[in-house]
């Protein structure tokens, strides 16, 4: 089972939920409140649903990101929980970066969560920050009350060409 963020153009929601659907199948596509993002849920594995969504020829996806997890967005929990799959992943002398993308108020800063994931992952795992071409990346969706974790290599991150019509 994964569940994946993606991004689309404002307005190009259906389509990109089409495509979604015809490249993954069974996915379950939930629209959320803020213009062009999806959440999606697929009984395939996360390999296997990006794997499928780079090799199908798409006009409405911008971005795909794998989600490993969703906690509540507090400070505290979110940097608790992505530190608890970072330690799993992360091995002393890895580089990282942590990448906070907020939508909503719930939060009051990215950079605030940025800074301080990256400090504990620093300090407690001794791995190396490289904000430019790291071997994993901790990624934070902020998504209003909810928030979605993943520590993912970079090329686990989809990015699609989309032209803007």
């Amino acid at each position: 089972m994964v569940t994946l963020l993606v991004t689309t153009p404002v307005g190009r929601e259906g389509d990109a939920s089409l495509e979604l659907e015809w490249a993954l199948g069974d996915a379950k596509i939930k629209r959320l409140r803020w213009k062009g993002v999806l959440l999606v849920r697929s009984k395939v594995t996360k390999e296997e649903a990006l794997k499928s969504l780079k090799e199908f020829e798409t006009t409405a996806i911008f971005k795909v990101i794998p989600i490993e997890k969703i906690v509540k967005s507090k400070k505290e929990i979110i940097i608790e929980e992505a530190f608890k799959l970072a330690r799993a992943r992360i091995n002393e002398g890895d580089s990282f970066a942590v990448r906070c993308r907020r939508r909503g108020n719930w939060i009051r800063s990215s950079k605030e969560i940025e800074i301080e994931l990256g400090a504990k992952i620093k300090d407690e795992i001794n791995a190396k920050v490289d904000l430019t071409n790291p071997k994993w990346i901790v990624r934070i969706e902020v998504l209003g009350g909810k928030t979605g974790i993943s520590v993912i290599k970079p090329d686990e991150i989809l990015k699609k060409e989309v032209e803007i019509l």
